[in-house]
């Protein structure tokens, strides 16, 4: 995605959070799980560092870099909690956990590769990135799912060495925590403005393709997405006071409303006089000259006229749509980048 901001890409949304409690009285037991709690640590930390990539702009090597460290981070806890002998014959906590390492390594590798395949069809269509971002969606619920088996593995464990679990969070989950819930306003900010973006794509094709009827359709149905839009925008409560994207997203919903309500329909009329003109020059030109009557001349010399007339309207208008339309975009596009640089989180 170029001209508009991608998507940020944060679908590896519970990476190991069911080992991130605190164990007291360190026993044997405790120390079994605190191993694992290290190994998970390391994974949360490199997911951590690759969502603040992602967000403050990194290069796309240095993002890519990241994700790669991800990957390799839950290969190397595969291993060695794989080699964790079971403590006192009980091997539920460990097979639980090399479980649930393994579907991130699967959801990392196959689930990461098929998004990013869908990530160039995203765009095609409002039902293309729809699908996309659902894609983001149930990879996390996977995760999300073996997290809380986990997690209920974990706490069987504890109770069954008397270790006292304190569920505390510390600056690292708190920091991954706020990222999601950035990540979650901004997309659904983005989806409405994606929504009347794509709808206006296909307005715009059939302008330039002079399809006086598609262009009645495709102006009709982003007046509504972008009343929609707006009507929705109007519910969403700031961010931690902030409600720079909202507005932004108003202000390009705002265009979409005047353009398709007011400005669209003088594009089409200059096409009904643009055809009407040509109608009359080929009649004008057809006859011999020594045949033309007073009339046709008057009639060729008004339509001329009209056309010309037209063509200045013509461009005068579209020429202040584009104009706006880009000034508007950048705009949007600036705002999110802003958003997501003072909210998420920085990290290493």
């Amino acid at each position: 995605m170029n001209h508009i901001k991608k998507v940020i890409f944060f679908f590896l949304v519970s990476i190991l959070f069911a080992l991130s409690t605190k164990a007291q009285n360190f026993t044997s037991a405790g120390e079994y799980m605190t191993y694992m709690g290290e190994l998970n640590r390391k994974i949360t930390e490199d997911y951590m560092s690759y969502t603040s990539a992602v967000a403050h702009g990194k290069s796309a090597r240095k993002v890519e870099n990241r994700r790669k460290e991800i990957i390799q981070s839950t290969k190397d806890a595969i291993k060695k909690i794989s080699a964790m002998p079971p403590f006192k014959g009980d091997k539920a906590l460990r097979d639980s956990a090399v479980s649930y390492l393994k579907l991130t390594q699967h959801v990392l590798n196959d689930d990461y590769a098929k998004i990013l395949n869908m990530e160039e069809i995203a765009e095609q269509s409002y039902d293309a990135m729809e699908a996309y971002l659902l894609a983001q969606d149930l990879a996390n619920e996977k995760m999300n799912d073996a997290g809380r088996k986990l997690y209920s593995t974990e706490k069987e464990f504890a109770a069954k060495n008397n270790i006292n679990l304190v569920e505390t969070k510390d600056e690292l989950t708190t920091k991954v925590e706020k990222a999601q819930r950035v990540n979650t306003y901004q997309r659904k900010v983005y989806l409405i403005f994606f929504k009347s973006y794509k709808q206006e794509a296909y307005l715009l094709d059939a302008l330039q393709n002079k399809n006086v009827n598609g262009i009645e359709q495709n102006k009709n149905t982003l007046l509504k997405y972008a009343e929609q839009g707006l009507a929705t925008l109007d519910t969403m409560k700031a961010f931690s006071n902030d409600r720079s994207i909202v507005n932004a997203c108003k202000q390009m919903l705002e265009f979409y409303k005047t353009e398709s309500k007011d400005k669209i329909s003088s594009l089409t009329s200059f096409y009904i006089k643009e055809e009407n003109y040509l109608k009359i020059k080929k009649a004008f030109e057809t006859k011999k000259e020594s045949a033309r009557t007073q009339a046709d001349v008057d009639q060729y010399n008004k339509a001329v006229n009209e056309f010309n007339q037209g063509v200045n309207e013509f461009n005068m208008t579209n020429n202040s749509l584009n104009d706006t339309r880009n000034k508007l975009i950048a705009n949007y596009n600036k705002a999110v980048d802003t958003f997501l640089d003072k909210h998420t989180p920085k990290y290493k």
